[in-house]
Parts: C-alpha cells; structure tokens; sequence
C-alpha cells in the first residue's frame, strides 16, 4: 500500500450532497460503482455552460480513474449500476454523425435538460460543449476558502454558503473573502454583507462603493454637511 503524505493546508473541495452519503453509500457495495460515482461528482463540479454533462470518452481517457478502476470494462459496469440506481442518467446521442454516450446526475435540473434534449426542444449539437476548467482557471469553492480563512464549517454555515455560492459569481466571492480578511473581519456574516452590497449597489470594476448612497447623503446634507463637502 502507497503511503500518503497527507492533505496539504490549501487544496481544491468537490461538494458532495448529504443524500449520497444516507441514503446512496450505505447501498454501494461495487468498489467499481463507488469510484465512477464519484469521480462524475467531481468531473461535473468543474465543468461549465449548460447542461453539465460527462461524455464516456472523457471518463475512459482520464488516466486516474482508469487506474483506480482497472480497466474499461469495469468503468462500463460502474456506469450500468450507476445507472441502475438511478445515482446518474445516461443519454445516446449523435453528434456530427458520431455516437455519443452523456451522463448527467439525477437532478430535478438535468431531468429537465434530458427530457429537452429527448424532445428536440435543446439542440446539444448546437451547445457548446462543457469544458473541464483548467487547473490555473480553477477557483477555490466557498467551502475550501472559509476553512482557509475562517474555521471549521458548521451545518448551518455550510446551507448557508451552498446559498451564497449559487446566487454570486465565484471571482466576487474570492474577492469578498479577500477584502474580509485584509481588514481582519475574518467572519461569515461580513463577508455576506460584503456580497449583499455588491448585488443591491452593483461592483464595478472590481471595487464596490464603500459606502451607500442613502448614508453619504446622511453626511453631506446634515448639519455638518458642508464639512463634509469640503
């Protein structure tokens, strides 16, 4: 067995729901299953544009998985009982002429996009393809960065994030935290309110307005309002 050295202190998360861990885990006993599943969770997280979707040349061609399953007959048997589960959903199509096979997770989302799909209402010819970000384009999810820079996550704090994470941009969120910790504010709640601000006033060119409109005028149109405008 090759040791391993251990987590380092800064390294990239793949979310994974609650759901799998109660109610899919307990049934998986194919080492096969298990390793596909979650290298799909883990392959999707990173990819962009809509639907999200793993092609099984893509699941073959990676170096990792196929060592760790063996070969790419027992990838195809963790894909079928996957699929059988019902943990992912499976779509043949033809695309330029040439077979595909596209695996989506079994989200009320990806049910949507696949009965789209099935009923010609979303061309994927005519989507462009959802490509693995890179790892220099790679950003550190919410989750990575609030262990980084706050603590230990609570349940609470982790909806809270999940939250978060699908309502601002990844690069405002890192620029929130970043702005957080440059003023010792290491703590959710700034760091939210930071956010809030930037979606109600707008960010700009990367800087939000320090202060809000209704406060400034508190100042410049007070008593000591023509201080302040000196």
């Amino acid at each position: 067995m090759k040791s391993f050295a251990g987590f380092p202190r800064r390294m990239q998360f793949t979310p994974l729901p609650n759901l799998f861990f109660s109610e899919l885990l307990p049934e998986i006993d194919d080492v096969a299953e298990l390793k596909v599943t979650l290298h799909i969770f883990q392959a999707l997280y990173q990819k962009r544009g809509y639907p999200r979707f793993v092609t099984y040349g893509e699941l073959i061609g990676d170096r990792a998985l196929v060592a760790g399953v063996g070969d790419s007959v027992a990838i195809r048997r963790g894909l079928d009982l996957a699929a059988s589960r019902g943990t992912i959903l499976r779509l043949a199509v033809e695309r330029a002429g040439i077979g595909e096979e596209l695996f989506f997770l079994n989200t009320e989302a990806d049910r949507l996009a696949v009965d789209r799909i099935m009923g010609g209402e979303l061309d994927i010819g005519a989507v462009p393809k959802p490509e693995p970000v890179t790892e220099t384009e790679q950003r550190r999810n919410i989750f990575a960065l609030y262990e980084e820079n706050i603590g230990m996550l609570t349940p609470i704090i982790a909806e809270e994030l999940k939250d978060a994470e699908s309502l601002y941009p990844a690069s405002w969120i890192e620029d929130a935290f970043r702005e957080a910790v440059g003023r010792n504010k290491r703590n959710w709640r700034y760091i939210s309110k930071i956010l809030e601000r930037w979606r109600s006033e707008g960010k700009g060119d990367g800087e939000h307005r320090r202060y809000p409109r209704e406060d400034r005028d508190k100042y410049i149109k007070g008593r000591y309002g023509h201080l302040v405008q000196r």
